[in-house]
Protein backbone atom coordinates (compact mmCIF):
# COMPACT_ATOMS: atom_id res chain seq x y z
CA UNK A 1 0.00 0.00 0.00
CA UNK A 2 3.08 2.78 1.31
CA UNK A 3 4.42 2.03 -2.40
CA UNK A 4 1.32 2.25 -4.34
CA UNK A 5 1.14 5.76 -2.52
CA UNK A 6 4.70 6.93 -2.87
CA UNK A 7 4.22 6.15 -7.11
CA UNK A 8 1.13 8.06 -7.56
CA UNK A 9 2.91 10.64 -5.37
CA UNK A 10 5.75 10.61 -7.85
CA UNK A 11 3.40 10.57 -10.32
CA UNK A 12 1.46 13.68 -9.46
CA UNK A 13 4.67 15.60 -8.92
CA UNK A 14 5.93 14.79 -12.04
CA UNK A 15 2.89 15.82 -13.94
CA UNK A 16 2.69 18.97 -12.62
CA UNK A 17 6.52 19.71 -13.18
CA UNK A 18 5.58 18.81 -16.62
CA UNK A 19 2.54 20.86 -16.66
CA UNK A 20 5.05 23.62 -15.46
CA UNK A 21 7.69 23.13 -18.10
CA UNK A 22 5.18 23.07 -20.60
CA UNK A 23 3.85 26.53 -19.32
CA UNK A 24 7.20 27.56 -19.20
CA UNK A 25 8.53 27.00 -22.71
CA UNK A 26 5.51 28.15 -23.76
CA UNK A 27 6.58 31.47 -22.04
CA UNK A 28 9.50 31.39 -23.96
CA UNK A 29 8.55 30.59 -27.17
CA UNK A 30 6.41 33.99 -27.07
CA UNK A 31 9.18 36.02 -25.56
CA UNK A 32 12.02 34.62 -28.22
CA UNK A 33 8.95 34.58 -31.23
CA UNK A 34 8.54 37.82 -33.83
CA UNK A 35 5.50 39.69 -33.18
CA UNK A 36 3.80 37.31 -35.52
CA UNK A 37 4.76 34.48 -34.59
CA UNK A 38 3.28 35.54 -30.86
CA UNK A 39 0.01 37.33 -31.63
CA UNK A 40 -3.20 34.90 -31.26
CA UNK A 41 -6.32 35.10 -33.01
CA UNK A 42 -8.08 34.96 -29.59
CA UNK A 43 -6.45 33.84 -25.97
CA UNK A 44 -9.45 33.34 -23.87
CA UNK A 45 -7.87 33.75 -20.17
CA UNK A 46 -8.32 32.50 -16.91
CA UNK A 47 -11.14 29.79 -17.72
CA UNK A 48 -12.40 26.86 -16.01
CA UNK A 49 -10.81 24.36 -18.27
CA UNK A 50 -13.06 21.32 -18.87
CA UNK A 51 -11.24 19.36 -21.36
CA UNK A 52 -14.21 17.08 -22.75
CA UNK A 53 -12.41 13.63 -21.62
CA UNK A 54 -14.11 13.36 -18.29
CA UNK A 55 -11.03 14.57 -16.72
CA UNK A 56 -11.80 17.37 -13.52
CA UNK A 57 -10.95 21.18 -14.89
CA UNK A 58 -7.86 23.10 -14.37
CA UNK A 59 -7.39 26.59 -14.42
CA UNK A 60 -5.33 27.96 -17.96
CA UNK A 61 -5.43 29.87 -21.08
CA UNK A 62 -5.77 29.20 -24.10
CA UNK A 63 -4.57 30.41 -27.54
CA UNK A 64 -5.81 30.07 -30.87
CA UNK A 65 -4.25 30.86 -34.40
CA UNK A 66 -6.23 30.11 -37.66
CA UNK A 67 -9.22 28.50 -36.08
CA UNK A 68 -7.26 25.88 -34.52
CA UNK A 69 -5.62 25.55 -30.45
CA UNK A 70 -2.40 27.05 -31.08
CA UNK A 71 -1.60 27.06 -26.88
CA UNK A 72 -2.86 25.75 -23.32
CA UNK A 73 -1.28 27.08 -20.38
CA UNK A 74 -0.07 30.59 -19.07
CA UNK A 75 -0.87 32.99 -21.65
CA UNK A 76 -0.78 35.84 -19.58
CA UNK A 77 2.02 37.93 -21.27
CA UNK A 78 0.75 36.92 -24.83
CA UNK A 79 -0.91 39.33 -27.03
CA UNK A 80 -4.17 38.89 -29.05
CA UNK A 81 -6.14 40.30 -31.63
CA UNK A 82 -8.72 39.50 -29.18
CA UNK A 83 -9.02 38.40 -25.51
CA UNK A 84 -11.97 36.71 -23.78
CA UNK A 85 -11.79 37.11 -19.99
CA UNK A 86 -13.24 33.47 -19.17
CA UNK A 87 -12.88 34.35 -15.00
CA UNK A 88 -15.51 32.21 -13.05
CA UNK A 89 -16.64 30.68 -16.26
CA UNK A 90 -16.27 26.98 -17.04
CA UNK A 91 -14.07 26.59 -21.05
CA UNK A 92 -14.83 23.38 -22.71
CA UNK A 93 -14.96 22.11 -26.43
CA UNK A 94 -17.99 22.94 -28.64
CA UNK A 95 -20.72 20.50 -28.04
CA UNK A 96 -21.65 17.83 -30.93
CA UNK A 97 -25.18 16.96 -31.76
CA UNK A 98 -25.06 13.27 -32.52
CA UNK A 99 -28.48 13.73 -34.26
CA UNK A 100 -29.54 17.41 -35.46
CA UNK A 101 -31.82 17.11 -38.36
CA UNK A 102 -30.92 20.54 -39.49
CA UNK A 103 -29.44 19.54 -43.27
CA UNK A 104 -32.66 21.76 -44.99
CA UNK A 105 -33.62 24.21 -42.36
CA UNK A 106 -29.74 25.34 -42.61
CA UNK A 107 -30.48 26.42 -46.30
CA UNK A 108 -33.50 28.39 -44.39
CA UNK A 109 -30.74 30.04 -41.84
CA UNK A 110 -27.82 29.16 -42.18
CA UNK A 111 -26.76 30.40 -38.43
CA UNK A 112 -28.86 27.99 -36.51
CA UNK A 113 -29.53 30.05 -33.64
CA UNK A 114 -31.35 27.47 -31.76
CA UNK A 115 -28.41 25.43 -32.39
CA UNK A 116 -24.99 27.80 -30.57
CA UNK A 117 -27.40 29.39 -28.35
CA UNK A 118 -27.48 25.71 -26.59
CA UNK A 119 -23.41 25.47 -27.64
CA UNK A 120 -23.67 23.18 -30.59
CA UNK A 121 -20.91 23.79 -32.88
CA UNK A 122 -20.98 20.55 -35.16
CA UNK A 123 -24.08 18.66 -36.13
CA UNK A 124 -24.46 15.16 -37.41
CA UNK A 125 -27.45 14.26 -39.62
CA UNK A 126 -29.33 12.00 -41.89
CA UNK A 127 -31.30 9.52 -40.23
CA UNK A 128 -32.86 7.18 -42.81
CA UNK A 129 -33.83 9.86 -45.38
CA UNK A 130 -30.77 11.47 -46.08
CA UNK A 131 -30.20 14.51 -48.36
CA UNK A 132 -28.12 12.61 -51.35
CA UNK A 133 -28.42 10.74 -53.17
CA UNK A 134 -31.46 12.08 -55.44
CA UNK A 135 -33.37 11.84 -58.86
CA UNK A 136 -36.07 13.75 -60.00
CA UNK A 137 -38.33 11.14 -58.66
CA UNK A 138 -36.84 11.23 -54.91
CA UNK A 139 -37.13 15.07 -54.73
CA UNK A 140 -40.53 15.00 -55.81
CA UNK A 141 -41.33 12.67 -53.18
CA UNK A 142 -40.04 15.84 -50.97
CA UNK A 143 -41.74 18.79 -52.82
CA UNK A 144 -44.16 19.85 -50.09
CA UNK A 145 -41.31 20.05 -47.82
CA UNK A 146 -38.91 21.91 -49.99
CA UNK A 147 -42.00 24.03 -50.99
CA UNK A 148 -42.75 24.78 -47.40
CA UNK A 149 -39.34 26.15 -46.47
CA UNK A 150 -39.15 28.02 -49.85
CA UNK A 151 -35.73 25.85 -51.01
CA UNK A 152 -35.13 25.22 -54.63
CA UNK A 153 -32.77 21.93 -54.50
CA UNK A 154 -30.54 21.91 -56.87
CA UNK A 155 -28.17 19.10 -56.11
CA UNK A 156 -28.32 14.95 -56.72
CA UNK A 157 -25.28 13.99 -54.54
CA UNK A 158 -23.46 14.93 -51.68
CA UNK A 159 -20.75 16.80 -53.27
CA UNK A 160 -23.06 19.13 -54.96
CA UNK A 161 -24.70 19.65 -51.83
CA UNK A 162 -22.06 20.01 -49.50
CA UNK A 163 -20.64 22.62 -52.54
CA UNK A 164 -24.22 24.52 -51.40
CA UNK A 165 -23.60 24.62 -48.05
CA UNK A 166 -19.80 25.86 -48.43
CA UNK A 167 -21.21 28.75 -50.87
CA UNK A 168 -23.77 30.47 -48.79
CA UNK A 169 -21.85 29.83 -45.63
CA UNK A 170 -22.76 27.37 -42.04
CA UNK A 171 -22.78 28.68 -38.51
CA UNK A 172 -21.82 25.43 -37.86
CA UNK A 173 -20.15 22.21 -38.84
CA UNK A 174 -22.38 19.65 -40.42
CA UNK A 175 -21.80 16.00 -40.96
CA UNK A 176 -24.42 13.79 -42.28
CA UNK A 177 -25.00 9.74 -42.90
CA UNK A 178 -26.48 8.21 -46.28
CA UNK A 179 -29.80 7.11 -45.41
CA UNK A 180 -30.92 3.52 -46.09
CA UNK A 181 -34.39 4.83 -47.00
CA UNK A 182 -33.06 7.24 -49.21
CA UNK A 183 -31.44 4.42 -51.14
CA UNK A 184 -34.44 2.21 -51.48
CA UNK A 185 -36.46 5.21 -52.82
CA UNK A 186 -33.64 5.93 -55.29
CA UNK A 187 -33.84 2.36 -56.40
CA UNK A 188 -36.85 1.13 -55.61
CA UNK A 189 -39.56 3.55 -54.96
CA UNK A 190 -42.08 3.28 -52.09
CA UNK A 191 -43.21 -0.40 -52.57
CA UNK A 192 -43.64 -2.47 -50.07
CA UNK A 193 -41.29 -5.27 -51.81
CA UNK A 194 -37.92 -7.08 -51.42
CA UNK A 195 -35.04 -5.71 -53.37
CA UNK A 196 -34.19 -8.09 -56.26
CA UNK A 197 -30.18 -8.77 -56.39
CA UNK A 198 -29.85 -6.05 -59.34
CA UNK A 199 -31.56 -3.49 -56.87
CA UNK A 200 -29.58 -4.65 -54.23
CA UNK A 201 -25.98 -3.85 -56.24
CA UNK A 202 -27.46 -0.81 -57.00
CA UNK A 203 -27.66 0.41 -53.71
CA UNK A 204 -24.54 -1.04 -52.78
CA UNK A 205 -22.83 1.11 -55.15
CA UNK A 206 -24.59 4.31 -53.82
CA UNK A 207 -23.69 3.38 -50.34
CA UNK A 208 -19.64 2.82 -51.17
CA UNK A 209 -20.12 6.28 -53.83
CA UNK A 210 -21.79 8.64 -50.85
CA UNK A 211 -18.78 7.21 -48.36
CA UNK A 212 -15.96 8.54 -51.32
CA UNK A 213 -18.54 11.53 -51.63
CA UNK A 214 -17.81 12.24 -47.66
CA UNK A 215 -20.93 10.33 -45.61
CA UNK A 216 -19.87 9.68 -41.97
CA UNK A 217 -21.58 6.18 -42.38
CA UNK A 218 -25.16 4.45 -43.46
CA UNK A 219 -27.89 5.27 -41.30
CA UNK A 220 -31.67 3.59 -41.31
CA UNK A 221 -35.48 5.17 -39.71
CA UNK A 222 -36.85 1.39 -39.69
CA UNK A 223 -40.29 2.69 -38.47
CA UNK A 224 -40.97 4.83 -41.38
CA UNK A 225 -42.02 2.98 -44.59
CA UNK A 226 -40.03 2.48 -46.77
CA UNK A 227 -37.52 1.37 -44.32
CA UNK A 228 -39.68 -1.09 -42.41
CA UNK A 229 -39.72 -3.06 -46.60
CA UNK A 230 -36.15 -3.79 -45.90
CA UNK A 231 -35.12 -7.49 -44.81
CA UNK A 232 -32.31 -7.50 -42.36
CA UNK A 233 -29.75 -9.07 -45.15
CA UNK A 234 -30.60 -6.05 -47.07
CA UNK A 235 -29.55 -3.73 -44.12
CA UNK A 236 -26.22 -6.47 -43.40
CA UNK A 237 -25.27 -6.06 -47.26
CA UNK A 238 -25.87 -2.11 -47.06
CA UNK A 239 -23.54 -1.56 -44.02
CA UNK A 240 -20.38 -3.73 -45.14
CA UNK A 241 -19.99 -1.11 -47.44
CA UNK A 242 -19.83 1.61 -45.24
CA UNK A 243 -18.00 -0.50 -42.91
CA UNK A 244 -15.06 -1.11 -45.35
CA UNK A 245 -14.95 2.51 -45.78
CA UNK A 246 -14.58 3.14 -42.30
CA UNK A 247 -18.22 4.31 -41.21
CA UNK A 248 -20.20 3.47 -38.36
CA UNK A 249 -24.20 2.40 -38.50
CA UNK A 250 -26.56 4.90 -36.98
CA UNK A 251 -30.02 3.55 -36.81
CA UNK A 252 -33.56 4.76 -35.50
CA UNK A 253 -34.67 0.96 -34.29
CA UNK A 254 -37.47 -1.04 -35.95
CA UNK A 255 -39.43 -0.97 -33.12
CA UNK A 256 -38.74 1.21 -29.74
CA UNK A 257 -41.63 -0.04 -27.98
CA UNK A 258 -43.32 -4.02 -27.28
CA UNK A 259 -41.09 -5.11 -29.94
CA UNK A 260 -37.55 -3.55 -28.35
CA UNK A 261 -35.60 -6.62 -27.55
CA UNK A 262 -36.37 -8.04 -30.96
CA UNK A 263 -34.67 -4.81 -32.48
CA UNK A 264 -31.92 -4.50 -30.04
CA UNK A 265 -31.21 -8.48 -31.19
CA UNK A 266 -31.73 -7.22 -34.92
CA UNK A 267 -29.20 -4.27 -34.26
CA UNK A 268 -26.87 -6.23 -32.75
CA UNK A 269 -27.15 -8.68 -35.55
CA UNK A 270 -25.79 -6.04 -38.16
CA UNK A 271 -23.21 -5.34 -36.48
CA UNK A 272 -21.52 -8.80 -35.95
CA UNK A 273 -22.19 -9.78 -39.33
CA UNK A 274 -21.25 -6.68 -40.95
CA UNK A 275 -18.35 -5.80 -38.42
CA UNK A 276 -19.34 -2.04 -37.83
CA UNK A 277 -19.56 0.17 -35.19
CA UNK A 278 -23.63 1.03 -34.23
CA UNK A 279 -25.00 4.28 -32.84
CA UNK A 280 -28.92 3.76 -31.63
CA UNK A 281 -30.04 7.04 -32.15
CA UNK A 282 -32.22 8.87 -29.52
CA UNK A 283 -32.25 5.36 -26.63
CA UNK A 284 -35.96 4.70 -25.28
CA UNK A 285 -38.06 2.43 -23.88
CA UNK A 286 -41.69 3.82 -25.78
CA UNK A 287 -44.95 2.97 -24.51
CA UNK A 288 -46.37 3.14 -20.97
CA UNK A 289 -46.86 -0.63 -21.27
CA UNK A 290 -42.97 -0.73 -21.66
CA UNK A 291 -41.96 1.95 -18.84
CA UNK A 292 -39.75 0.38 -16.48
CA UNK A 293 -37.56 -1.83 -19.29
CA UNK A 294 -34.75 0.36 -19.43
CA UNK A 295 -33.06 -1.92 -17.24
CA UNK A 296 -33.39 -4.61 -19.57
CA UNK A 297 -32.06 -2.55 -22.79
CA UNK A 298 -29.61 -1.57 -21.05
CA UNK A 299 -28.45 -5.02 -20.01
CA UNK A 300 -28.71 -6.23 -23.38
CA UNK A 301 -26.37 -3.74 -24.63
CA UNK A 302 -23.57 -3.97 -22.09
CA UNK A 303 -23.92 -7.71 -22.55
CA UNK A 304 -23.25 -7.12 -26.25
CA UNK A 305 -19.92 -4.75 -25.23
CA UNK A 306 -18.81 -7.74 -23.20
CA UNK A 307 -18.74 -9.95 -26.02
CA UNK A 308 -16.73 -7.31 -27.93
CA UNK A 309 -19.53 -5.90 -30.44
CA UNK A 310 -19.18 -1.84 -30.21
CA UNK A 311 -22.81 -0.83 -29.81
CA UNK A 312 -23.32 2.81 -28.60
CA UNK A 313 -26.40 4.84 -28.22
CA UNK A 314 -27.49 8.66 -27.55
CA UNK A 315 -30.48 10.65 -26.33
CA UNK A 316 -32.32 13.82 -26.04
CA UNK A 317 -33.27 13.37 -22.13
CA UNK A 318 -36.89 14.32 -22.89
CA UNK A 319 -39.67 12.02 -22.53
CA UNK A 320 -42.10 12.86 -25.56
CA UNK A 321 -40.30 12.07 -28.71
CA UNK A 322 -41.38 14.00 -32.41
CA UNK A 323 -41.71 12.22 -35.22
CA UNK A 324 -44.64 12.69 -38.27
CA UNK A 325 -48.16 11.91 -37.49
CA UNK A 326 -48.18 9.44 -40.42
CA UNK A 327 -45.94 6.91 -37.88
CA UNK A 328 -49.08 5.75 -35.92
CA UNK A 329 -50.31 4.52 -39.68
CA UNK A 330 -49.36 0.68 -40.43
CA UNK A 331 -46.88 0.48 -42.51
CA UNK A 332 -48.06 -1.63 -44.89
CA UNK A 333 -50.99 1.40 -45.48
CA UNK A 334 -47.94 3.89 -46.97
CA UNK A 335 -46.82 0.98 -49.75
CA UNK A 336 -46.66 3.20 -52.63
CA UNK A 337 -46.28 6.40 -50.53
CA UNK A 338 -47.95 9.27 -49.01
CA UNK A 339 -50.85 9.89 -52.00
CA UNK A 340 -51.92 5.95 -51.86
CA UNK A 341 -51.79 6.07 -48.08
CA UNK A 342 -54.29 8.94 -48.00
CA UNK A 343 -55.95 7.10 -50.65
CA UNK A 344 -56.55 4.26 -48.19
CA UNK A 345 -57.26 7.07 -45.40
CA UNK A 346 -60.31 7.90 -47.71
CA UNK A 347 -61.59 4.25 -48.01
CA UNK A 348 -64.06 3.59 -45.05
CA UNK A 349 -63.22 -0.21 -45.36
CA UNK A 350 -59.87 0.27 -45.06
CA UNK A 351 -59.78 2.80 -43.11
CA UNK A 352 -61.44 0.64 -40.52
CA UNK A 353 -58.80 -1.95 -41.04
CA UNK A 354 -56.22 0.70 -40.13
CA UNK A 355 -58.21 1.41 -37.32
CA UNK A 356 -58.30 -1.75 -36.09
CA UNK A 357 -54.86 -2.42 -36.20
CA UNK A 358 -54.05 0.96 -34.40
CA UNK A 359 -56.57 -0.05 -31.22
CA UNK A 360 -54.37 -3.55 -31.72
CA UNK A 361 -51.40 -3.98 -29.86
CA UNK A 362 -48.75 -5.58 -31.52
CA UNK A 363 -45.01 -6.20 -31.67
CA UNK A 364 -44.29 -6.54 -35.26
CA UNK A 365 -44.52 -2.92 -36.25
CA UNK A 366 -44.07 0.13 -33.76
CA UNK A 367 -47.66 0.81 -32.73
CA UNK A 368 -47.55 4.40 -31.54
CA UNK A 369 -50.91 4.64 -30.50
CA UNK A 370 -50.79 1.78 -27.96
CA UNK A 371 -47.85 4.19 -26.69
CA UNK A 372 -49.72 6.75 -25.74
CA UNK A 373 -52.30 7.17 -22.47
CA UNK A 374 -54.71 9.15 -25.07
CA UNK A 375 -54.71 11.79 -27.99
CA UNK A 376 -54.11 14.50 -25.02
CA UNK A 377 -50.83 13.07 -25.44
CA UNK A 378 -50.60 14.10 -29.30
CA UNK A 379 -49.21 17.56 -29.41
CA UNK A 380 -49.68 19.27 -32.97
CA UNK A 381 -46.33 20.53 -34.16
CA UNK A 382 -46.33 21.89 -37.57
CA UNK A 383 -48.06 22.03 -40.39
CA UNK A 384 -48.53 22.56 -44.36
CA UNK A 385 -51.83 23.46 -44.72
CA UNK A 386 -52.13 27.28 -44.09
CA UNK A 387 -55.81 26.84 -43.20
CA UNK A 388 -54.71 24.22 -40.38
CA UNK A 389 -52.10 26.66 -38.79
CA UNK A 390 -54.59 27.08 -35.51
CA UNK A 391 -54.07 23.79 -34.80
CA UNK A 392 -50.43 23.86 -33.86
CA UNK A 393 -49.37 24.06 -30.12
CA UNK A 394 -52.86 21.95 -29.55
CA UNK A 395 -53.04 18.15 -28.99
CA UNK A 396 -54.76 15.48 -31.02
CA UNK A 397 -57.49 15.53 -28.23
CA UNK A 398 -58.39 19.28 -28.95
CA UNK A 399 -58.96 18.44 -32.67
CA UNK A 400 -61.14 15.38 -32.42
CA UNK A 401 -63.52 17.55 -30.17
CA UNK A 402 -63.10 20.54 -32.22
CA UNK A 403 -64.41 18.21 -35.22
CA UNK A 404 -66.66 16.47 -33.44
CA UNK A 405 -64.82 13.11 -34.42
CA UNK A 406 -63.19 10.11 -32.66
CA UNK A 407 -59.44 10.84 -31.84
CA UNK A 408 -58.66 7.72 -34.81
CA UNK A 409 -60.42 9.96 -37.22
CA UNK A 410 -59.31 12.80 -36.13
CA UNK A 411 -55.80 11.88 -36.84
CA UNK A 412 -56.61 10.36 -40.28
CA UNK A 413 -58.21 13.38 -41.45
CA UNK A 414 -55.90 15.46 -39.88
CA UNK A 415 -53.22 13.97 -42.56
CA UNK A 416 -55.54 13.61 -45.55
CA UNK A 417 -56.11 17.57 -44.94
CA UNK A 418 -52.47 18.33 -44.66
CA UNK A 419 -51.30 15.76 -47.24
CA UNK A 420 -49.29 13.30 -44.61
CA UNK A 421 -46.80 16.31 -43.83
CA UNK A 422 -48.19 16.72 -39.95
CA UNK A 423 -45.70 16.84 -37.40
CA UNK A 424 -46.26 16.37 -34.15
CA UNK A 425 -44.82 15.85 -30.29
CA UNK A 426 -45.77 12.21 -28.56
CA UNK A 427 -45.88 11.70 -24.81
CA UNK A 428 -44.83 8.17 -24.39
CA UNK A 429 -42.06 8.04 -22.36
CA UNK A 430 -41.23 8.26 -18.38
CA UNK A 431 -38.73 9.89 -16.51
CA UNK A 432 -36.66 7.04 -14.73
CA UNK A 433 -36.08 5.41 -17.55
CA UNK A 434 -34.74 8.60 -19.63
CA UNK A 435 -32.39 8.79 -16.17
CA UNK A 436 -31.11 5.31 -16.71
CA UNK A 437 -29.99 5.64 -20.33
CA UNK A 438 -28.57 9.26 -19.56
CA UNK A 439 -26.37 8.11 -16.63
CA UNK A 440 -24.49 5.03 -19.59
CA UNK A 441 -20.92 5.67 -20.14
CA UNK A 442 -21.57 5.02 -23.53
CA UNK A 443 -24.82 7.22 -24.22
CA UNK A 444 -24.08 10.60 -26.00
CA UNK A 445 -26.44 13.38 -26.64
CA UNK A 446 -28.55 14.14 -29.45
CA UNK A 447 -30.87 17.14 -30.22
CA UNK A 448 -32.97 15.51 -32.66
CA UNK A 449 -34.17 18.53 -34.18
CA UNK A 450 -33.51 20.85 -37.64
CA UNK A 451 -31.78 23.91 -36.15
CA UNK A 452 -34.43 26.66 -35.90
CA UNK A 453 -35.04 30.18 -34.63
CA UNK A 454 -37.98 31.81 -33.07
CA UNK A 455 -38.59 34.63 -35.92
CA UNK A 456 -38.64 34.52 -39.57
CA UNK A 457 -39.98 31.29 -41.65
CA UNK A 458 -38.83 28.85 -38.87
CA UNK A 459 -40.24 30.35 -36.05
CA UNK A 460 -43.59 29.91 -37.20
CA UNK A 461 -43.23 25.98 -36.32
CA UNK A 462 -44.52 25.29 -32.93
CA UNK A 463 -41.08 23.18 -32.73
CA UNK A 464 -40.57 20.21 -29.78
CA UNK A 465 -38.83 21.99 -26.86
CA UNK A 466 -35.61 19.96 -27.46
CA UNK A 467 -34.79 21.92 -30.76
CA UNK A 468 -33.94 25.01 -28.64
CA UNK A 469 -33.61 23.51 -25.00
CA UNK A 470 -31.74 19.75 -25.19
CA UNK A 471 -28.10 20.64 -23.91
CA UNK A 472 -28.95 23.88 -21.63
CA UNK A 473 -31.49 21.53 -19.94
CA UNK A 474 -28.93 18.45 -19.31
CA UNK A 475 -26.69 21.16 -17.31
CA UNK A 476 -29.57 22.57 -15.64
CA UNK A 477 -31.61 19.30 -14.44
CA UNK A 478 -29.64 16.39 -14.27
CA UNK A 479 -26.15 18.11 -13.64
CA UNK A 480 -27.05 20.70 -11.24
CA UNK A 481 -30.45 20.17 -9.89
CA UNK A 482 -30.71 16.34 -10.06
CA UNK A 483 -26.66 15.51 -9.36
CA UNK A 484 -27.88 12.89 -11.93
CA UNK A 485 -24.43 14.06 -13.93
CA UNK A 486 -20.90 15.51 -13.18
CA UNK A 487 -20.15 18.28 -15.17
CA UNK A 488 -17.41 17.19 -16.59
CA UNK A 489 -19.16 13.60 -17.13
CA UNK A 490 -21.51 15.61 -19.43
CA UNK A 491 -19.16 17.31 -20.85
CA UNK A 492 -17.41 14.33 -22.43
CA UNK A 493 -20.94 12.93 -23.12
CA UNK A 494 -21.36 16.27 -25.18
CA UNK A 495 -17.99 16.53 -26.43
CA UNK A 496 -15.02 13.82 -26.77
CA UNK A 497 -17.69 10.63 -26.86
CA UNK A 498 -19.75 11.64 -29.68
CA UNK A 499 -16.20 12.84 -31.58
CA UNK A 500 -14.57 10.04 -31.14
CA UNK A 501 -17.78 7.76 -32.37
CA UNK A 502 -17.89 10.11 -35.59
CA UNK A 503 -14.14 9.57 -36.19
CA UNK A 504 -13.69 13.37 -35.58
CA UNK A 505 -10.18 13.04 -34.10
CA UNK A 506 -8.83 16.91 -34.29
CA UNK A 507 -12.23 17.74 -32.16
CA UNK A 508 -14.30 17.37 -29.03
CA UNK A 509 -11.46 17.60 -26.65
CA UNK A 510 -9.61 20.94 -26.06
CA UNK A 511 -6.16 20.50 -26.52
CA UNK A 512 -3.37 21.47 -28.91
CA UNK A 513 -3.32 21.19 -32.58
CA UNK A 514 -7.53 20.52 -32.89
CA UNK A 515 -10.13 22.87 -34.28
CA UNK A 516 -10.73 25.57 -31.59
CA UNK A 517 -14.95 24.68 -31.16
CA UNK A 518 -15.02 26.17 -27.83
CA UNK A 519 -18.00 27.42 -25.25
CA UNK A 520 -17.66 29.51 -22.43
CA UNK A 521 -20.23 29.75 -19.85
CA UNK A 522 -21.48 29.66 -16.01
CA UNK A 523 -22.68 26.46 -14.90
CA UNK A 524 -24.63 28.01 -12.06
CA UNK A 525 -26.28 30.26 -14.88
CA UNK A 526 -27.05 28.10 -17.91
CA UNK A 527 -30.27 26.69 -18.77
CA UNK A 528 -33.49 25.94 -21.26
CA UNK A 529 -36.19 28.59 -21.32
CA UNK A 530 -38.94 26.95 -24.56
CA UNK A 531 -41.24 25.16 -22.86
CA UNK A 532 -44.23 22.37 -24.42
CA UNK A 533 -46.96 25.26 -24.55
CA UNK A 534 -43.65 28.09 -25.69
CA UNK A 535 -40.81 26.36 -27.25
CA UNK A 536 -39.27 28.78 -29.63
CA UNK A 537 -37.21 30.63 -26.90
CA UNK A 538 -33.67 30.56 -27.26
CA UNK A 539 -31.68 28.83 -24.27
CA UNK A 540 -29.72 31.28 -21.98
CA UNK A 541 -25.80 30.99 -20.23
CA UNK A 542 -23.64 30.61 -23.49
CA UNK A 543 -21.52 33.40 -23.79
CA UNK A 544 -19.27 32.62 -26.27
CA UNK A 545 -19.24 30.10 -28.84
CA UNK A 546 -16.76 29.49 -30.92
CA UNK A 547 -17.00 27.32 -34.16
CA UNK A 548 -13.30 26.89 -35.56
CA UNK A 549 -11.70 29.74 -33.87
CA UNK A 550 -14.55 32.14 -34.81
CA UNK A 551 -17.15 33.73 -32.17
CA UNK A 552 -20.63 33.32 -33.89
CA UNK A 553 -21.96 33.95 -29.90
CA UNK A 554 -20.03 36.92 -28.02
CA UNK A 555 -20.90 38.39 -24.83
CA UNK A 556 -23.90 36.14 -25.26
CA UNK A 557 -25.08 37.93 -28.72
CA UNK A 558 -25.06 36.26 -31.98
CA UNK A 559 -22.02 37.44 -33.95
CA UNK A 560 -24.19 36.44 -37.18
CA UNK A 561 -20.72 34.51 -38.55
CA UNK A 562 -20.84 31.68 -40.43
CA UNK A 563 -17.28 30.01 -39.82
CA UNK A 564 -18.55 26.19 -39.97
CA UNK A 565 -17.28 23.53 -41.94
CA UNK A 566 -18.73 20.51 -43.63
CA UNK A 567 -17.34 17.24 -41.71
CA UNK A 568 -16.15 14.70 -44.10
CA UNK A 569 -16.16 10.63 -42.82
CA UNK A 570 -13.04 8.43 -43.25
CA UNK A 571 -13.50 6.95 -46.72
CA UNK A 572 -14.00 10.34 -48.10
CA UNK A 573 -11.78 10.43 -51.43
CA UNK A 574 -10.85 14.41 -51.62
CA UNK A 575 -7.27 15.51 -51.40
CA UNK A 576 -7.74 18.16 -49.13
CA UNK A 577 -9.58 16.49 -46.51
CA UNK A 578 -11.18 18.64 -43.51
CA UNK A 579 -12.73 16.85 -40.53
Amino acid sequence: MRRRIVVVTVMFVVSGLAFAFAARETRIALAQGGAKEREFDVVIRNGHIIDGTGSPWYSGDIGIRDGRIAAIGNLSHAHAKQVIDAAGRVVAPGFIDMLGQSEITMLVDPHVPSKIFQGITTEITGEGDSVAPQTDATLKDFHAEYQHYGITPDWRTFAQYFARLQKQGMGINLGTYVGATQLRRYVIGDADQKATPEQLEKMKALVAEAMREGAMGLSTALQYPPAPYASTEELIALASVASQYGGIYATHMRNEGDGEMAALAETARIAREAHIPVEIFHLKTAGKPNWGKMPQVVAFIDKQRSEGLDIEADTYAYTAWNNDLAAFIPPWAHDGGDAKMIARLKDPATRARIRKEMETRSTSWDNEWQEIAGPEGVLISSVQNPDLMPLQGKTLADVAKMWHENPIDALCDLLIKDNAFTNVSVFGMTEPDVELALKQPWVSIDNDYGGMSPTGLLGKEHAHPRAYGTFPRILRKFVREKHLLTLPEAIRKFAALPAQREHLTDRGVLKKGMWADVVVFDPAKVHDVGTYEKPNQLAVGMDYVLVNGVPVIADGKMTNALPGKVLYGPGYAGHAQER
